[in-house]
């Protein structure tokens, strides 16, 4: 097939050949060793469909059971704000949610919830973006809300964020606080206001009030929201598609790249940092640009030095299935 794009994705501090999927220039990585130096470990999943990367993923940072226990409660946090369908990337793939509903009763959880806070209609986000078929066909639930609606407004709660710098607190969803245990897994995607949302600014789905990020000082309010003391146990981005214009919702399928990409690590920080690294190559927007990296960094929420203090795991599936 003509390729008819000449976007090329390239992960910082990883050399490879470059090899065609679907009309998309990617890196082919070369597997790394695990972790040997006591480093945060951070996996880069390529050239796989989301449900293969997942596992791919998960696996390598030692399985399902390490982060899901028998009898646990589940939350996965997903970016399901806008009610779009899945070939405009502006909520996470649909199918990478329902393998993590069916991997985390695998390992014995009792309950799994996939829940965000809508900006559209919450219904016809979770129908149209196809993440409640796919959560309700692997045996979970989801759960609704919507920060213009008054009516969910009871279940969030005023919690302290003493670390933070502006942000000192922030009402957080129930599902949130009362779960043992959450996943956060946020789509690739250009954003108007923060440049780019991903793990870290993920966190603004699970309050009831973001509106105030944008009246304060956006980019440290994101990376306040991370000092809640109820960390997710694992963030997950979804890079299958990658929306590199008029985010955050995107207007066209157009909007979109298929780079097939998949970022775990237990380093919000650091899952941010790789993530904006790829996304540069078809979005142009650079690290430096997104200011709550840094802030995160200096909050002690993980690490930017990549290439110094991270772990990288990279895992090529050599799939070009569509």
């Amino acid at each position: 097939m003509e390729m008819n794009r000449k976007e090329f994705l390239q992960v910082l501090g990883v050399a490879g050949t470059t090899v065609a999927v679907n009309g998309l220039n990617t890196v082919a990585f070369a597997a790394q060793d695990s972790n040997k130096d006591n480093k945060v470990n951070l996996v880069t999943v390529q050239n796989g469909e989301p449900d293969a990367m997942f596992r791919s993923a998960i696996e390598a940072l030692g399985g399902i059971g390490k982060f899901v226990k028998k009898g646990q409660k589940v939350v996965i946090k997903p970016n399901v704000g806008w009610d779009k369908p899945p070939k405009i990337p502006a909520n996470t793939n649909p199918i990478l949610i329902g393998e993590m509903v069916k991997q985390a009763f695998a390992a014995g959880a009792k309950d799994v919830v996939v829940f965000d806070t809508s900006c559209d209609l919450p219904k016809n986000c979770f129908q149209n973006s196809g993440i409640e078929e796919a959560t309700v066909k692997a045996g979970g639930r989801i759960v609704l809300a919507n920060k213009r609606d008054s009516a969910y407004s009871k279940y969030y709660r005023k919690i302290d964020l003493p670390e933070a710098k502006v942000l000192k607190t922030a009402e957080v969803h129930e599902e949130i606080l009362d779960c043992d245990v959450w996943f956060n897994v946020p789509v690739l995607k250009v954003h108007s206001g923060a440049k780019m949302t991903v793990a870290m600014k993920n966190f603004m789905g699970i309050v009831l009030d973001p509106g105030a990020f944008h009246r304060m000082n956006l980019q440290q309010c994101i990376a306040d929201i991370c000092t809640l003391p109820k960390k997710p146990i694992l963030n997950i981005i979804d890079g299958y598609r990658i929306l590199k214009a008029n985010g955050p919702q995107g207007r066209s399928e157009a909007d979109g790249v298929i780079a097939k990409v998949l970022i775990a690590s237990t380093d919000i920080v650091a899952a941010d940092t790789q993530a904006v690294t790829i996304a540069e190559q078809v979005t142009k927007i650079g690290t430096d640009a997104v200011g709550h990296l840094k802030f995160g960094e200096e909050l002690k929420l993980g690490t930017t030095d990549i290439k110094n203090k991270v772990n990288l795991i990279t895992i090529n599936l050599k799939n070009t299935k569509a």
